[in-house]
């Protein structure tokens, strides 16, 4: 289909409207469940220092009470992109919020926070909200049940890019090989009910890893097509259920199972809404709607949105070496439950005008989160480093700050990091590559 067709091609408003009340329901959910737990404050006012963003050193807490205000208006914005109510307003506010929490500190950092903020991001420029919502009944925007195809065919976009970046990155020699790190995870989780008994055998493993790269490759195709749709779909429910089951990474399994019903027919989601109680018919002819300046605007923002998905997780190939050992390039590259990382770094401050020596444990100044984060990561090691600078040459002068950093990967041992001769004050932030990192050697 060429271009101008398809830009010109509309669908019926139900499969959007249906992921918009999806959306906003499941965060606000999300909003309550870090609420009770109490993380509002164990992850963003307790600390008493944050691993910001390169770049964004000015992304600061907001400490108590703001920090809760803060949740509750995005709880707030939440419910109304649900009921689609002040949309674009609520859809443009929480993303904001939301990404701004997340920029607070990359110890939080996970790859469905950054789902989130993405699926947030593309909603801002949706028409989500011109049918089965508040703002159509109300008249506060023009109802209509057509919209843009390719307004709701970027949810699918997005999502199948998640799906299949991540099967490529399980195409890697631990992974498909040494069933590693399910080889180590699923023994633990041998009391598991009905099927614990199977996680105590090494072949398990080995399936679940090519299962999984299989699964992560195949799904986002098998949902397009009609035919293996719904088989698909079961698949998706029985993958993400499994996952919830046995590993803790919360509100994701959830979040990936409802917002895949976006694959789903308009046929299909016309039908939840008729049983709803909506009408769901189109009462008038399909308009042809020219593309003007700010919907051009629009398309190129968009475009390069999805080129940069595109490219971003190949970022890595820029480092050498074991992505996995270095981190360079990790994040934002939908790798999702790749490896079992440990360490222990300590740091040692050299007064440079004497020579005088004094070690120093980060244990005193990190939560348990973050000095486990710090310890595998070296951008973090990094900038607790030059923090630590700054603690201390106001009161000894210049000093220079050396770690002691061993880390282990995927269950081979423990090896040395960070080469301990280098001065981690005198080196620059950046994404340069960080050749203080040793090599992996395996």
């Amino acid at each position: 289909m060429k271009l101008q067709q398809y830009l010109h091609k509309e669908k019926h408003i139900a499969p959007l409207a249906t992921f918009r009340v999806a959306f906003g329901v499941l965060m606000l959910l999300s909003i309550v469940r870090f609420w009770s737990k109490g993380w509002i404050e164990t992850q963003y006012i307790q600390p008493e220092y944050f691993f910001t963003y390169y770049g964004f050193d000015w992304v600061k807490p907001l400490g108590n009470p703001g920090m809760f205000i803060l949740f509750g208006l995005m709880g707030m914005t939440a419910l109304f992109i649900a009921l689609g109510f002040l949309y674009r307003y609520s859809a443009i506010i929480f993303f904001l919020l939301f990404t701004y929490v997340e920029l607070i500190d990359k110890t939080n950092y996970l790859n469905h926070y950054y789902f989130v903020s993405i699926m947030a991001f593309l909603l801002i420029w949706v028409p989500a909200n011109a049918s089965y919502s508040l703002d159509a009944k109300w008249g506060l925007v023009k109802s209509r049940r057509l919209v843009p195809a390719w307004s709701v065919d970027i949810f699918k976009l997005q999502l199948g890019i998640v799906y299949f970046y991540a099967g490529l990155a399980k195409l890697n020699a631990d992974w498909l090989f040494e069933a590693m790190p399910l080889k180590m995870w699923l023994p633990a989780k041998s009391h598991t009910p009905l099927i614990g008994w199977l996680f105590d055998y090494k072949w398990t493993a080995y399936f679940f890893s090519w299962f999984g790269a299989a699964y992560d490759l195949s799904i986002p195709f098998l949902l397009l097509w009609s035919r293996t749709r719904w088989l698909a779909y079961f698949a998706v429910i029985a993958f993400h259920v499994l996952t919830a089951i046995l590993f803790p990474i919360g509100m994701f399994p959830y979040i990936m199972i409802v917002a895949t019903l976006i694959y789903f027919s308009e046929d299909f989601h016309k039908s939840l809404w008729e049983k709803l109680g909506f009408s769901t018919s189109v009462n008038v002819l399909p308009e042809r709607r020219s593309v003007g300046l700010l919907k051009n605007a629009l398309l190129i923002m968009l475009a390069v949105h999805f080129a940069l998905q595109l490219l971003l997780p190949f970022r890595y190939t820029l480092y050498g070496d074991n992505l996995f050992w270095h981190e360079q390039g990790y994040r934002f590259s939908w790798r999702v439950m790749l490896m079992e990382k440990s360490g222990y770094t300590n740091f040692t401050i050299e007064q440079k005008s004497t020579g005088k020596r004094m070690a120093i444990e980060p244990s005193d100044y990190l939560t348990p989160v973050q000095l486990k984060m710090m310890s595998t990561q070296p951008d973090m090691t990094l900038q607790f480093a030059h923090h630590l600078q700054e603690l201390f040459e106001p009161q000894y002068g210049n000093v220079a700050v050396y770690a002691n950093s061993y880390v282990a990967l995927n269950g081979k041992g423990s090896k040395k990091f960070i080469a301990d001769s280098v001065d981690l004050s005198a080196q620059k932030r950046g994404l340069r590559p960080k050749n203080w990192i040793l090599p992996f050697n395996d």
